[in-house]
């Protein structure tokens, strides 16, 4: 499996893996995260698309994309949190004031699940920030202590997903994802 950065030529397969079955559909398109909650609510149909389509136009793409072969199978949202409504979050603790990049987003498409192309797709999202000068990298995973996490949910990845991927448990938050607490999970790419 090879991991990609979502660029605007690779905007048909970011669609494939997050976009809608109907393009009018009022789906997330991963900007539940990105975005602050009001431009969220005000995007509705082929709006929220349009929207994802403009941040691959960017200078930085806005999460990396895994296939297999020629076929994608994987997503994982990352940016600088600095940029992103975790910044200003209430129930998800900032650590230090390192200007962190945030991982928010692992999504697998279905039929392809269980072949660990989550683990490449966070191992993806990593190298996509420390080759843009994160000094660490962040997630904020269900602790979940083994128990089966709902489907819906189950894009903030585990926290044994992140510790495998040598990630530190950083601190608690008071978020909750599918009845999970969730935790801050931190890994150093540049030394303090």
């Amino acid at each position: 499996m090879v991991v990609h950065p979502a660029t605007h030529d690779r905007f048909d397969d970011l669609a494939a893996v997050i976009g809608p079955k109907r393009p009018d559909a009022s789906v997330c398109w991963c900007l539940s995260h990105r975005i602050d909650a009001k431009t969220n609510a005000a995007l509705r149909g082929v709006e929220r698309g349009a929207f994802v389509e403009r941040l691959t136009r960017e200078p930085v793409a806005p999460g990396v994309l895994g296939y297999d072969g020629d076929e994608v199978v994987g997503w994982a949202a990352v940016a600088p949190r600095a940029q992103l409504p975790f910044e200003r979050s209430r129930k998800i603790p900032h650590v230090d004031d390192q200007p962190v990049w945030s991982i928010w987003c692992i999504r697998v498409r279905p039929g392809r699940r269980g072949r660990g192309i989550s683990h490449a797709m966070l191992a993806g999202a990593v190298d996509f920030a420390a080759a843009h000068g994160a000094p660490a990298v962040e997630g904020y995973p269900v602790d979940n202590g083994g128990e089966r996490v709902d489907l819906t949910m189950a894009y903030v990845g585990t926290r044994a997903l992140f510790e495998r991927a040598r990630f530190e448990l950083a601190a608690p938050t008071d978020a909750v994802s599918g009845g999970f607490p969730r935790v801050v999970m931190r890994k150093q790419l540049a030394p303090r």
